[in-house]
């Protein structure tokens, strides 16, 4: 999946790293590389902190074991709003973008 999101954006997917390497720690000096992407794009929120929390994304993203889920049980049971993983995040970018948050 993370290879879809990252052809989404036209950038090459990162390897899988070696170690746990935390988002918060990458992002941690980010907020003048959003300010020049939103003076570039003419993006509506300067503050990266407005708009992501890379604390939130290590907790459910950072654990050092793969997750594999299966809906076909809440299929079953009625829940039909169900929407694949990739498709969720894609519509989400979608919609940051018609609001001007993302380039």
């Amino acid at each position: 999946m993370w290879s879809r999101i990252a052809d989404y954006f036209d950038m090459p997917a990162a390897d899988y790293p070696a170690s746990l390497s935390p988002l918060e720690k990458q992002m941690a000096d980010d907020q003048a590389i959003w300010t020049q992407i939103v003076a570039e794009h003419g993006s509506k929120e300067s503050d990266i902190s407005r708009l992501v929390s890379p604390w939130h994304t290590d907790a459910d993203l950072g654990r050092p074991i793969e997750v594999v889920t299966d809906m076909s049980k809440s299929l079953a049971m009625g829940f039909t709003a169900y929407q694949a993983s990739d498709q969720a995040f894609f519509d989400m970018f979608d919609k940051l973008r018609e609001m001007s948050l993302i380039p």
